[in-house]
C-alpha cells in the first residue's frame, strides 16, 4: 500500500505559537514514519503535560494524553502488553527531566523497545514561564525572579549514565537531520531516546538564533559504541554537538518477559505448554 504524509497526519490542526520548534518535530516524525512504512494503526503516540503534549492529538495514530511526567511509563506499559506495536513517547525538559525524570533510569533498565522524544526548550512554556530543570543558572523567570539559583541538568550526560541503549541530539530547525535520526532510532531495538533541542517563542530562553550557533554535526570519527567518548562529547558545550551520540544492542524487555512466561508455564505442566490462564489459576 503505496502512504502519503497525510496519512499520518491528524484532522485536529497544531494551535502552537507561531514559530514553535514543534512544528518541525511533528513533520520530521511524520516523515520518518512515512519512510519507514510503518502503518499508523500499528503505531501508539503516548505524550505527557505541556505543549508537546499536544503531539498525541496531532498524529494520526493510537494516542493517549496522559499525565504530567508519565508518558515513558505508559508507553513501556502499552509495548510489554503489544510489542508488536511501534510505541513512541514524548515529553518536554519539565514533563521529562523534572516530574518524570524518575521514570528513564528503570525503562533503561528493561531496554523496553520504545522511542522517547524528549524536547527540550530550558522552560516550562505552556504553564507560563516557571524554571525547568534545564534553565541556565542566573535566567530570569516567574519562579526565579532573581535568577536561577541552581545549576541545570546536562540531560544527555545524564542519559549516557542511565545506559540508554541509543541516545541523539538534535534541534528542531534541521528537519532532514532531525528526521534520519527518528528514523534510526524507531528502527533501533531497544530503548530509543532523541533530546531535541527546541526554541519556545512565548517565553524565549532558548532562542533559534543562539541554537543555530551552538550547534555542531558530531566529529565523523565518533564511534557510537564508544561510551566514554560519547560522554566527553556530550559535556561540551561550545559547539553543542548533534548526531548519534551512543548505540549498542542488549536484550529487550518484550523478549525477557517471553522468556519468563514460557519458563513458568513448562515449570507449571513438567514440559508440557499451557496457556496465560491456566498459570493465573495456579496462584489462585
Amino acid at each position: 500500500m503505496k502512504r502519503t504524509l497525510q496519512d499520518y497526519k491528524s484532522p485536529i490542526k497544531p494551535i502552537w505559537c507561531p514559530g514553535c520548534g514543534d512544528y518541525g518535530i511533528l513533520r520530521a516524525l511524520q516523515q520518518a514514519l512515512l519512510d519507514l512504512n510503518i502503518a499508523p494503526e500499528n503505531i501508539v503516540t503516548v505524550s505527557g503535560i505541556g505543549c508537546s503534549g499536544r503531539f498525541s492529538h496531532y498524529l494520526n495514530t493510537y494516542s493517549l494524553h496522559g499525565t504530567h511526567g508519565r508518558a515513558v511509563p505508559t508507553a513501556l506499559g502499552a509495548k510489554a502488553a503489544r510489542p508488536d506495536l511501534t510505541v513512541l513517547a514524548i515529553g518536554g525538559d519539565g514533563d521529562g527531566m523534572g516530574i518524570g525524570g524518575g521514570h528513564i533510569p528503570h525503562a533503561a533498565r528493561k531496554n523496553v523497545d520504545i522511542t522517547y522524544l524528549l524536547i527540550d526548550n530550558r522552560i516550562y512554556g505552556l504553564t507560563k514561564g516557571q524554571m525547568s530543570p534545564t534553565t541556565p543558572f542566573g535566567q530570569k523567570t516567574k519562579t526565579s525572579p532573581y535568577g536561577v539559583s541552581e545549576a541545570p541538568m546536562n540531560a544527555l550526560a545524564v542519559f549516557l549514565a542511565y545506559d540508554i541503549s541509543f541516545i541523539a541530539r538534535t534541534a528542531s530547525m534541521n528537519i532532514p537531520e532531525m528526521t534520519q535520526i527518528l528514523k534510526a532510532a524507531i528502527s533501533h531495538r531497544g530503548m530509543s531516546l532523541v533530546y531535541i533541542l527546541s526554541p519556545c517563542m512565548t517565553f524565549p530562553v532558548l532562542k533559534s538564533s543562539e541554537i543555530k550557533e551552538m550547534v555542531q554535526p558530531l566529529p565523523k570519527e565518533h564511534d557510537p559504541g564508544n561510551k566514554l567518548g560519547a560522554l566527553e562529547l556530550a559535556y561540551t558545550e561550545r559547539p553543542l554537538y548533534t548526531g548519534i551520540f551512543y548505540q549498542v544492542q542488549k536484550p529487550v524487555l518484550e523478549t525477557q518477559l517471553k522468556q519468563q512466561v514460557q519458563a513458568a508455564c513448562r515449570q507449571l505442566a513438567d514440559g508440557e505448554p499451557v496457556s496465560i490462564k491456566q498459570l493465573l489459576k495456579s496462584y489462585v
